[in-house]
Parts: structure tokens; sequence; C-alpha cells
């Protein structure tokens, strides 16, 4: 989008104040579908950094997401948390996954997730 979504932005606000991740959500963006939970940004860095500290081989990057998180202004970035791509009938990975995606990126959203079916 050119314009970010003024309604979407007031989501992403709210999760933001609440601090909640049980916002479930699917986006468009870049031609990807992403569906899984909001997450407010400090928690989604907090999950991303400890990830990275428990791997032997990419540790050293933890620090890089313990910084502050965006605290004023409207949120530029939706961050998904146990979020998946979906591909065709499969979501990846099959575990979920941390996606940060520019609000100005998405091209469709609505509420809610998207299930999908290994068979």
């Amino acid at each position: 989008m050119s314009k970010p979504d003024e309604l979407l932005t007031d989501v992403a606000a709210l999760v933001e104040s609440g601090h909640s991740n049980k916002m479930s959500l699917t986006v468009v963006a870049g031609g990807a579908v992403i569906t899984g939970r909001l997450a407010p940004e400090s928690v989604w860095r907090q999950r991303v950094s400890e990830v990275l500290a428990d791997s032997a081989q990419l540790s050293e990057f933890s620090a890089a997401f313990t910084g502050t998180a965006r605290k004023e202004g409207t949120p530029t970035h939706l961050h998904f948390h146990v979020a998946r791509i979906l591909q065709g009938a499969v979501g990846i990975p099959e575990t979920g996954g941390m996606y940060r995606v520019a609000i100005e990126d998405v091209s469709a959203w609505t509420m809610g997730d998207f299930s999908y079916s290994d068979h």
C-alpha cells in the first residue's frame, strides 16, 4: 500500500498498548499470505532474542533484539508470533515462526487466522 491502512494501523496500536498476543490476523504482503497472532514489538523482540541466545551458531545476534522497542508514534510494523506462511494447503513452518511485516507492505488483510491442512 502506498499509504498504510489506518484501520490496520489502529489494530496494531491496540496490540501494542494492550501488550497482548491474542489478536489473530492474516495479511497478504509481497504476494505471501501470512497468518498468525500479533504480538507487541517488545514481546516479539524478547522472544526472538531468547531463540537466538539458545542457538550455538546464532547467539551473537541475540543482542540486536534486546534494544528498546519503538514506543512513540504510530506503529510501522506488525509483529507476528506463532505465524505461518501459507502455501497451498500447507503452513510453513509447521511450528510457527516470528515474522515482522511493514504495515505499508500489506495489500490485504482480515481478522482471524486461516487454518490449513497437512493432509
